[in-house]
């Protein structure tokens, strides 16, 4: 049996973990439950939920993984699935969460693939500098939370619609323009992914390059090369980073011991996980721990 994961995996926040239906898409006010949590959402992850949060009053503290600050409104918030992440809302913070599946990402993003972008990494951008942008999500926000609540004829296609134009708006105000493509590239991307969708089954299990390559039908060259065109690093050091990620996560978010924390990682000797740790973060997890705890 897999052994839980000890930092919170929820749906939305406060719900029991479930796969996310194809295309969901959900929107709620940041109040809807922040007020009843006294304005803090504690650090937790969505396994395969993107969000997107415009503040339009108020303001708080995000924190997405080890990185922590402060943002006011105007402001517009993007985490990424899988990233561990929690807020303290100013108490009667004004504003949106969007919730978006990766299923729905994906489709959208064949259309416009700098949308994939988006959501590549935690990412904030105030919009106090150009009032347009915050005008705009302030006038379709409302209206596309009501196409998701009633039945009027083609909301599920509006719904999209409106969608869209949110993360238009959103791409627009980071300011992240499309790279280049080729039908190749976006094979060798599409590959990359399977390969992180694999690792984040079996991270803990200690498979080879080999293992994964062979899981997804491939060789393990052709797993290099697509690895080091797309993230510029190789199919190992893809593994090791998520696997740092994952002990990191762990040492600031959960209670557990250096050696829990070993064997919850799939380590068989937690004095061999803590020379692997030293060696790859610079410093012994113990001391990650301390340094992380004065922040």
């Amino acid at each position: 049996m897999r052994e839980p994961d000890p930092i919170p995996r929820f749906f939305l926040y406060g719900e029991p973990p479930r796969d996310a239906d194809e295309g969901f898409l959900h929107v709620e006010t940041i109040a809807d439950r922040s007020r009843i949590n006294d304005w803090v959402i504690r650090p937790h992850a969505h396994r395969d939920l993107h969000q997107l949060l415009v503040i339009f009053n108020g303001g708080g503290t995000m924190r997405a993984e080890a990185q922590e600050f402060r943002f006011q409104a105007p402001a517009l918030l993007l985490v990424p699935a899988g990233v561990v992440h929690g807020f303290r809302f100013d108490t009667d913070t004004q504003g949106y969460v969007v919730t978006l599946a990766e299923t729905l990402l994906r489709d959208l993003a064949r259309a416009e693939r700098s949308f994939r972008s988006l959501f590549g990494m935690a990412n904030h951008a105030g919009l106090e500098a150009d009032p347009v942008p915050a005008r705009e999500l302030a006038d379709i926000l409302p209206k596309l939370r009501r196409e998701l609540v009633w039945s009027a004829p083609a909301s599920a296609v509006a719904a999209t619609a409106r969608l869209t134009t949110v993360l238009v708006i959103a791409l627009r105000a980071l300011h992240q323009p499309p790279g280049p493509a080729s039908p190749a590239g976006g094979l060798r991307a599409a590959l990359v992914a399977r390969l992180r969708e694999k690792i984040e089954t079996h991270l803990r299990e200690g498979w080879s390059v080999a293992q994964y390559a062979a899981a997804l039908n491939i060789t393990p060259a052709r797993l290099r090369a697509a690895c080091v065109d797309v993230a510029g690093k190789s199919p190992v050091r893809i593994v090791e980073d998520r696997l740092l990620l994952e002990a990191r996560r762990n040492l600031l978010y959960t209670n557990m011991t250096v050696a829990q924390i070993a064997w919850h990682l799939g380590f068989a000797d937690p004095a061999y996980f803590s020379r692997w740790f030293s060696r790859h973060a610079q410093e012994s997890p113990a001391a990650y721990r301390r340094r992380m705890a004065r922040h």
